[in-house]
């Protein structure tokens, strides 16, 4: 007698192979994005020219700060705004896009590959497999995003308190203006992995990335029309820039402002409807 027989165990068991965990597809994915080294000298780069572009936009205004400003009729008097300028919406935008390019590739860089297929031939479960990648870029950018932030409104604000117009992180709207300039990077990598998943194909993929941050806003501006207006507010870039104003600044927001509460409720609905498409498409769609 074999000692199969012996063991009480079915051959099909014991040649069985061990289930994959989900720490060890977050494992897998971690190896994947960390082998391809223009991945992160990307990221890292851009995080690096997004702080130097607030530092610099700071630094830059020092000089004028304590010049008297002509009043302007019918506005109130000149006031610095340390937020608007410390956390600008030039370095979020090159950050933005970073992210959701970073999140696109990691989707379509294994289909162009064909890698894909070796992957879902270890892994059949593919919802396993989609949401550990969506776990790891989550993560990575949000710590690019805290990292970003942080060391922006830390940075700048030690160098404004020598014009003694510095803000604190407990002053007001700032911890929420911190908040949502690091939340906006994880939000955009998640477009750019929902974006990837429905293309398939690297320029493709970027050339959406880039019509749904930079060029849709533009159809949705202007004040004439109440829907429209209502519509830009919502999109990521637009409900970050409303979160990041300084309560106490004299920014308008003109006719058919947006509400804190609506700005937080569309950078979480960005976040959840991108996870459920690249889901969904990947689960459904052969490779």
């Amino acid at each position: 007698m074999s000692a199969t027989m012996f063991s009480g165990t079915r051959p099909s068991e014991s040649a069985a192979e061990p289930v994959a965990r989900f720490v060890h597809l977050l494992s897998s994915e971690w190896i994947k994005m960390r082998s391809l080294r223009s991945t992160y000298w990307v990221l890292a780069l851009s995080a690096v020219v997004a702080i130097a572009i607030n530092v610099n936009a700071v630094h830059s205004d020092l000089t004028y700060i304590d010049q008297p400003h002509p009043p302007l009729p019918g506005l109130p008097p000149y006031k610095y705004d340390p937020l608007f300028h410390g956390l600008g919406s030039i370095a979020a935008s090159v950050m933005a896009l970073a992210a959701a390019s970073f999140g696109a590739i990691t989707v379509f860089g294994e289909y162009a590959t064909g890698m894909i297929r070796t992957t879902l031939a270890a892994v059949p479960d593919r919802r396993a497999v989609i949401t550990a990648k969506v776990v790891l870029v989550a993560a990575i950018t949000l710590v690019l995003g805290v990292i970003v932030s942080v060391t922006s409104f830390l940075t700048t604000n030690a160098m404004l308190a020598s014009r003694h117009v510095g803000l604190s992180i407990h002053d007001p709207g700032c911890l929420r203006a911190v908040t949502a300039y690091a939340l906006v990077i994880p939000v955009c990598a998640l477009i750019g992995m929902a974006l990837g998943s429905v293309l398939r194909h690297a320029t493709a993929s970027i050339v959406a990335v880039v019509g749904m941050l930079f060029i849709l806003p533009m159809l949705f501006g202007g004040e004439r029309y109440r829907l429209l207006k209502e519509i830009g507010n919502h999109l990521p870039l637009a409900a970050q820039a409303r979160l990041s104003l300084n309560p106490d600044g004299h920014t308008s927001l003109g006719e058919y402002p947006a509400t804190i509460t609506g700005s937080w409720i569309a950078l979480a609905a960005w976040a959840l409807v991108s996870v459920a498409v690249a889901v969904m498409v990947v689960r459904r769609r052969d490779v």
